[in-house]
């Protein structure tokens, strides 16, 4: 099996509200029985500072791209970065 990277956005009070928001966005859109490459695959998350200047979805492709230890497992969490007051950015990779 394989693996496929992705984002998505999420929003809610908190980073935990916005990824539940975003798994179930992610889960009505790709199904939920496994192996759909998507935010659906993911049970946890790790948030990432976005460093300034940077924008988050080229900073989430960056990390991607360079094999970040941090979101590099498709079995591991998602990344997440705040984007604004309320708004996150997940991603990674998700088993396909």
């Amino acid at each position: 099996m394989g693996a496929e990277a992705f984002t998505i956005h999420g929003t809610g009070a908190t980073a935990q509200e916005a990824f539940d928001e975003a798994y179930k966005s992610a889960c009505y859109d790709f199904g939920h029985r496994g192996y759909t490459g998507s935010m659906a695959e993911k049970n946890d998350f790790v948030e990432i500072d976005l460093p300034e200047g940077r924008a988050a979805e080229e900073y989430a492709w960056h990390l991607m791209d360079t094999d970040d230890e941090r979101i590099s497992d498709k079995w591991g969490p998602a990344g997440c970065l705040k984007v604004t007051k309320g708004e996150y950015l997940f991603f990674g990779s998700a088993s396909s």
